[in-house]
């Protein structure tokens, strides 16, 4: 039998009317351990959507502080509030993200909480931002928006991701995972007569490290919260 680990943090916002929201440690539930960040009561039960944030390997392990490093939950504790769910789950040390497991964190949040189901997001950063194009090709049907940073695609049906609303960053200056990664799933994807929204940016500035200052950035989150499943896009 799995352990049953639940810590809550409360954090108390105060933009924008958000006045409490919880970040909450949780092991035992699904194939991956996760934090759950949940937004205010007033958000909570007006069916939120549910973002899914993916780390890259620097974060892999067992000690789930180490996803609070970089990415969405750093910028929720750094003060950013979102109307949604949000789920950070981590894989071990030298494992690749695996869907069906990602999903399962997923289904627990679903059954467990009110959501939107036109409105579940994937981000993810390097091993992250593979995971994002793995768990979007395998569920294109689930996911209405997807960002992919820093990541390989190599793997993953180009013409499954042309189904899902989906932005590519790269910075030109990775030499960890080089830009050409991402320029190869892009040219793919624009070969499939698939309905999403595709939008591809390279950052001139950002190596394979800096980039991860765009989890910071409005426009990220602005695009992201706009895309419904139910909602075909001209793509772009």
């Amino acid at each position: 039998m799995k352990n049953l680990n639940i810590f809550i943090i409360v954090l108390f916002l105060g933009l924008n009317g958000f006045s409490e929201a919880q970040l909450t440690k949780v092991t035992g539930l699904a194939e991956y351990p996760f934090w759950l960040y949940l937004p205010p009561d007033s958000v909570l039960s007006n069916n939120p959507p549910v973002l899914i944030f993916l780390h890259g390997r620097s974060l892999s392990g067992t000690d789930l502080n180490r996803v609070k490093r970089y990415g969405v939950i750093e910028a929720i504790e750094n003060g950013r509030s979102l109307p949604a769910i949000v789920v950070a789950p981590q894989v071990r040390s030298g494992n690749h993200w695996e869907p069906q497991k990602v999903l399962s964190v997923l289904k627990y949040v679903q059954e467990k909480y009110p959501t939107d189901s036109n409105r579940i997001y994937v981000v993810g950063m390097s091993l992250g931002g593979s995971g994002t194009f793995r768990f979007a090709g395998a569920y294109p049907h689930l996911v209405a928006g997807a960002v992919a940073i820093a990541g390989r695609g190599n793997e993953v049906d180009p013409c499954r991701l042309s189904q899902v609303n989906l932005w590519v960053i790269h910075g030109k200056k990775d030499y960890d995972v080089p830009l050409f990664n991402s320029e190869n799933i892009v040219e793919r994807i624009k070969k499939c007569n698939g309905h999403g929204q595709l939008l591809f940016t390279i950052s001139p500035e950002h190596n394979h490290s800096t980039i991860a200052r765009v989890f910071h950035k409005d426009d990220l989150y602005e695009w992201l919260f706009k895309q419904r499943k139910n909602v075909s896009s001209e793509r772009k």
